[in-house]
């Protein structure tokens, strides 16, 4: 069943009975359609999606365009998103925006693996740690936020790496020495692109005891509103209690926390179910 314009969703629970405004709910819900096709959708299949009648959903979209917040391609006639909800996005999702989202999601983490959480972002070839949260075991890092890091041997630098394209990883190995930093650091170029290339594949890396030989880590990459990669949460801790084992336990966790600040961040899951106007 359609609905015809100015009607509620079924059920009653529609937001006008909330005290919201229903024109507002549908011209929302187009645009979180039309984002979910990035290669753009036409009319008929987007009216089809969020359950409105072809005339209801082209006065909305046609006053999107207007605005801007959509437009149509031309020859396919398929809609897209505009580029100032992209410019909206990107003067919101600030450092210290990005600090106040993660702040709460690491404080989460912690509790529940009682290790040391980060928030990193990519600071020209290194990382830098914009946030951090202590955990509630025994003798944690002392690592403040703020503080730089190299890539090439810890987990959120090597998940960072992972975003990049094959040349942009190339042009990092031409102009940045591998410096060792433990046995274990990785300083062959050959090496470090294979463990780029399974943290691309797997989404997830791990350094053991590659910066810090006392130090384990698990990291995993955070995506924005576009699905770039802007940064990565990881968690650390001594290596006497993080074994391989307990660190591949807690990257569960630690995927599960990525997930949820990407979500924050504007990240659209396209597996996610679809919010409609149908009965």
């Amino acid at each position: 069943m359609q609905l015809e314009h100015g009607s509620a969703p079924p059920g009653g629970d529609g937001l006008k009975e909330r005290g919201g405004v229903q024109s507002i709910e549908r011209a929302f819900a187009i645009l979180e359609e039309v984002a979910l096709h990035r290669e753009g959708i036409r009319l008929g299949d987007l009216s089809r999606s969020v359950g409105l009648h072809n005339s209801t959903t082209f006065h909305l979209v046609k006053t999107m365009v207007l605005l801007g917040y959509l437009r149509q391609m031309p020859g396919t006639k398929c809609y897209r998103i505009g580029r100032p909800l992209f410019t909206l996005a990107a003067s919101a999702l600030d450092e210290t925006e990005m600090v106040t989202l993660a702040t709460p999601v690491l404080e989460s983490l912690s509790k529940a693996t009682e290790e040391s959480c980060h928030f990193a972002v990519r600071s020209g070839d290194d990382v830098v740690v914009l946030a951090r949260t202590a955990g509630t075991g025994a003798f944690q890092l002392a690592e403040r936020a703020g503080v730089v890091r190299p890539a090439h041997c810890t987990a959120l630098g090597k998940v960072l790496l992972a975003s990049l394209s094959p040349d942009q990883l190339e042009d990092f190995l031409k102009r940045r020495a591998l410096t060792s930093f433990t046995p274990k650091t990785i300083t062959d170029p050959e090496l470090l692109r294979r463990e780029v290339e399974e943290a691309r594949r797997n989404g997830i890396a791990y350094d053991d005891g590659e910066f810090n030989s006392e130090v384990r880590c698990v990291a995993v990459a955070v995506r924005n509103f576009s699905g770039q990669v802007v940064g990565a949460v990881g968690v650390s801790g001594p290596v006497w209690r993080l074994s391989l084992a307990a660190l591949q336990d807690k990257a569960r966790l630690v995927r599960e926390r990525a997930v949820k600040l990407s979500s924050e961040f504007g990240y659209t899951d396209l597996s996610a179910p679809k919010r409609t106007f149908r009965d």
